[in-house]
Order: C-alpha cells, then sequence, then structure tokens
C-alpha cells in the first residue's frame, strides 16, 4: 500500500519541478530595465466624431516607426490608437503596442498637446512578457517626434 503512494508523491516532486523551471525560464525581464526609443509621428489620421472640428470623443489613430534612442536606426514600431478627452486641457487617452526586437510592449495613458506625460506599461510579449513599470512620453524640442523611455520590470 505504501508503494503507490510513495510513486505518487515521487511523480509530484518531478511535476513540480518541472514547471517552476519552466516557469523561470519564460520570464523574459527579470531585473529593471531602460528603454529608449523615437516614435516619428508620419502615419496619423484624426477621425471627427461628434461637433465638428477639435472636440471631446475624436478619434485619433495611428501606425509609426520606431527608431534606437539616438534617432538613427529603424528598431520598430507602434500602432494604436487616442481618444480627446479635453479640448481646453489638450487632453487625450491612449493606449497602443510598440513591437520591438524579441518582443513588444503595451501602454495606456494621457497624451498631452503641449506638454510631456508619463503613462502605465499594462503588459507585453516575447521577452516584455508580463511587463509592468512606466513610460515617459518627451516631444522632441524640433516638434519632429516623441522620445518614449520604458521604465520596466517585470
Amino acid at each position: 500500500m505504501r508503494k503507490p503512494l510513495f510513486i505518487s508523491a515521487v511523480v509530484l516532486v518531478v511535476i513540480g519541478t518541472a514547471l517552476t523551471i519552466s516557469f523561470a525560464g519564460n520570464r523574459a525581464v527579470t531585473s529593471p530595465t531602460t528603454l529608449s526609443v523615437v516614435e516619428h509621428p508620419i502615419n496619423e489620421k484624426v477621425i471627427d466624431i461628434g461637433k465638428p472640428g477639435d472636440s471631446s470623443g475624436d478619434l485619433l489613430t495611428f501606425a509609426n516607426e520606431l527608431f534606437d534612442e539616438t534617432n538613427a536606426d529603424k528598431v520598430g514600431r507602434d500602432q494604436g490608437d487616442c481618444i480627446r478627452i479635453n479640448t481646453t486641457e489638450g487632453s487625450w487617452e491612449c493606449r497602443w503596442i510598440n513591437f520591438l526586437k524579441g518582443g513588444a510592449i503595451t501602454v495606456e495613458g494621457p497624451f498631452f498637446d503641449s506638454h510631456d506625460s508619463v503613462m502605465a506599461i499594462t503588459g507585453g510579449r516575447g521577452k516584455y512578457k508580463d511587463a509592468r513599470g512606466s513610460m515617459e512620453l518627451k516631444a522632441l524640442p524640433d516638434g519632429s517626434g516623441y522620445d518614449f523611455i520604458f521604465h520596466v520590470r517585470s
């Protein structure tokens, strides 16, 4: 009678160990990481919804290229959408995915017409699986794009 109990216990230990190793091996970001890219906002469209002109509820869709922090080499792309919230404050609520080598990072949060913001990293895939943290969004001084500075943790 004790032999089947012993075998069952050994099987459970082996399965538990295998699962632990498997899950540990899938975590790509194991320590806080900072990653900077530059977006070139050249493929965007505002869809006028409701009152004509800039008004609450308007939709902005985009799909743009991302470049390395020196703004020289293409390293990925993004795609997403924003909803106009307040025209007086110049605010939008946005969400998008950033496709990068080895994975993707999803963000959500406010975008402002006239000042920088911080967005939440809400997840990812590939090497950014289970990503959390924040992304600083900063307009380039010459108005040609945006710095995205990801502070990734898992």
